[in-house]
This record gives C-alpha cells, structure tokens and sequence, in this order.
C-alpha cells in the first residue's frame, strides 16, 4: 500500500520553511511528508527523522539508499517521547520545525502482520515496536475486567465497554483469545444488532483503537512530547501535530493552549485545520485527520 502523507500541502504551509532550514519528523511512518520537506530546505537542510517501529525505518532507509539526498537525513529507531533526548543526542537542539504526525500507518494496517485491523486475521500484537513488552493478547488474556473496560471506556469511548469485556472474560475461560478474528466475534455477539448492521463505524473499531492505545501508551507518548516542544525548537520554531480522534486532539488542544498561557509559543491555527473535501475523496484515512500548529516566541523581543 502507498503511504499517503495527510495534510501535506498544510503540514509545508504551517512550518514555514526556508533553505537550510533544521527540521525534526518526528513520526517519520513512510517519509511523505519528509521528503516533500526536503524539497523546501534544499541541499543544505537537515532532517532527523525518528520511527519507533524498526521496520518501517528499514523500508525507508532502502528507500533512499540510492538517492543523493540521503545524507540530509539522520534516522533514528526510538520513541518520540525521548524528542529532546534524541534531539540533543544529535546536535538538533534549535531546530527550524518540528512534525508530529500520531496517525496509525497505512503500513501497520496492511501488511505488518501484528493485528491492527480488524477486517484480517492475524495476531493479537499491537505493538509499533518489538521492544514493547506489552500486547493485546496480554492485555485481553490476562488483565482484570475492570481493567479492561476501563481502556475500553476511555481510549475507545465504547458505549458497550460493560458488555464486551464480560464477553471476553467469558471466552478467555474456555480458552486463549490470541487472534483478531476471534476478538471480533467475540465483540459481534457482545453487542446489539443495530450495532452491527448499517453503520459507517465497524462494530470493532473502538475496542481495537482502545487495545493498541494501551499498548503503545500513544496518549502517554504524546503528552510527554508535546511539552518538550518548546525545549527543542528554537525561538520563532514551529511545532505542528496531526491527531486522529478527539482523545489526541484534547491533548494537544491543552497542551497548546499552556503553552500561550505561559507565553512559550503563540497559537497559529484557532481551529484546527482539516483535510479538503478533495484530499478525503482521494484519502478517506485523512477524513479524522486536524492540524494545529504553534510557533516559539522570541523572548529577547519582548
């Protein structure tokens, strides 16, 4: 599956760029935005692209082997919630621009194998990277109900949380619950029929957004740096992050908004900005997708 960048047209607007300019990707995924990025610094601009899963690293490292450009990027394996870590680790402190793009890959959903979707059988992992201990077979086999429902509650917002996690505890007497296809059935007679039938959102789409939530501890991961923002870009820097669904964009809505409180950063978008009615035809995984984006201040001015 093609990686498709969302938002690209904005994601360039919003950083503002100039040639030589110091940009940190930040969730390199397929490098699409990166690239398009590069276009706008020149030969002389740097990017440090960080991807916490291996993999997907790998694909973009032979991607550009062959390139010329490919050493105006420095790639790294890890976390972005280690963002001032890496960027210091690196000489990238003061960086130009910063992209924070949390949406789940294309390339997770398609062809990774670790059961992302629910419309394959494969599974139950979850995990972006192999160092991640924890998995939704873990979590569904082992964890209390209580447990259980509470991610269910708060990072899939499932109206039948109560329901399903019975029925889970239920199945994972008789025996393991180790693969997507038997989640999903299990969630299927959980549920209502009205549920299930004639609507635009999957029955099991809340329930798996919960699990690889918890997994990955996405929203963890996204707090701890969003406030290292201001930290690693330099003064007149901007920050931009594309989230996905209302638990993300909640994050960084107040995230941005302590920022301006503080005077760290100005707010450049008052609403956040959402894909075209042309990009979502094009891209219907873009459709949940908004922007926002802040720009450091200067203090020194002031």
């Amino acid at each position: 599956m093609i990686h498709q960048p969302v938002l690209l047209k904005e994601v360039i607007e919003y950083l503002n760029l100039k040639p030589g300019d110091r940009v940190i990707d930040a969730t390199l995924d397929g490098g699409g935005h990166s690239l398009e990025i590069l276009k706008k610094i020149g030969p002389r601009g740097k990017i440090l692209g960080i991807e916490r899963d291996g993999g997907l690293l790998k694909q973009f490292e032979l991607k550009i082997k062959s390139l010329k450009f490919k050493d105006n990027f420095i790639l790294i394996n890890d976390n972005y919630r280690n963002l001032k870590k890496i960027a210091q680790g690196n000489n990238f402190l003061e960086a130009d621009g910063i992209l924070l793009d949390v949406g789940l890959s294309s390339w997770h959903l398609s062809e990774s194998e670790r059961g992302f979707s629910f419309q394959k059988d494969e599974p139950l992992d979850m995990r972006f990277s192999e160092k991640n201990e924890l998995t939704a077979r873990e979590i569904i086999n082992q964890w209390p109900p209580e447990a259980i429902e509470k991610i269910l509650k708060e990072y899939g917002e499932e109206r039948f949380a109560r329901q399903i996690t019975k029925a889970i505890i239920e199945a994972r007497k008789k025996k393991p619950v180790i693969s997507t296809f038997q989640l999903v059935e299990i969630i299927k007679n959980a549920v209502p029929l009205w549920y299930k039938s004639g609507r635009r959102l999957h029955f099991a789409t809340k329930t798996f957004q919960a699990l690889r939530i918890a997994v990955n501890d996405e929203l963890g991961n996204l707090e701890l740096a969003l406030k290292q923002l201001p930290e690693v870009l330099k003064k007149g820097g901007r920050g931009i992050v594309i989230s996905f669904h209302s638990l993300e964009d909640r994050i960084v809505k107040n995230a941005f908004r302590d920022f301006k409180r503080s005077e760290a950063a100005e707010i450049l978008t008052k609403r956040p900005v959402r894909p075209s009615a042309e990009e979502v035809l094009e891209n219907p995984r873009s459709r949940s997708a908004k922007l926002r984006a802040l720009e450091v201040r200067d203090r020194k001015s002031k």
